[in-house]
């Protein structure tokens, strides 16, 4: 497994997350070869802890937006030959753990993308008001792309190789979500849902994880922004 998730590219948008992002590196590259992390238009000391802690820094001049910055990462990934392309959120949300286990599992159901599910999963402090806006936007989701996911809105999934080619993020902002999701119905690619643990802290909290980023994605989603 080890051979295995050296050819795992961890890719990180990341805008003013000095505090957290060494951690994440740091904790992410003792399970995984290569850590990539796109500063988007940061104001403080990201991209300097990031490379200082052993990612490979990529800098937006200006602040593009979490979907630019991630296809900017993966096609860098891409370039350099990534075998898979794993997505992570930068402020310790996410479980490196999980990202083993749904490389096990696009292996065993030889799948073209693993989306993880904290519904299938596990949740730790996350809002009342913030689980019934996410289960709204999945069901929205579903409608509107016929795509049966338990957690259409999740940072952490994990593309192979052809996944990340067949898939273009044209949408900047957090809309690049359901964008992702529209594309793999489109493109008929092979997809599997793991589950994933989500840890809602004070910091995640205060960094975005707010009811009005949640409001936001549905409304992206009734103004049909995203391209099907």
């Amino acid at each position: 497994m080890r051979q295995a998730t050296d050819e795992v590219w961890i890719v990180i948008a990341a805008r003013n997350e000095a505090t957290a992002i060494g951690g994440v590196v740091r904790e992410l590259l003792g399970r995984f070869g290569h850590v990539v992390v796109v500063d988007d238009g940061s104001g403080d000391g990201t991209g300097r802890e990031a490379r200082r802690n052993g990612a490979m820094v990529l800098r937006h001049v200006i602040n593009r937006g979490q979907g630019a910055a991630l296809q900017t990462g993966i096609d860098y990934a891409v370039a350099s030959g990534a075998r898979y392309i794993a997505t992570f959120d930068a402020d310790g949300q996410h479980d490196p753990e999980d990202v083993a286990v749904m490389l096990r599992r696009l292996e065993e159901e030889r799948a073209d993308i693993a989306l993880g599910s904290r519904f299938l999963g596990r949740t730790v402090g996350m809002p009342g008001l913030r689980r019934w806006t996410l289960k709204a936007a999945t069901a929205f989701q579903k409608l509107t792309t016929g795509m049966d996911l338990t957690d259409a809105h999740n940072g952490l999934r994990l593309f192979s190789r052809r996944a990340a080619q067949a898939i273009r993020i044209h949408q900047d902002r957090m809309a690049h979500a359901s964008e992702i999701v529209a594309q793999i119905g489109r493109k008929r690619l092979r997809y599997v849902e793991v589950p994933c643990t989500i840890r809602y802290t004070e910091y995640s909290m205060r960094k975005g994880q707010k009811l009005s980023g949640s409001l936001r994605i549905l409304l992206d989603l009734a103004m049909r922004r995203v391209r099907l």
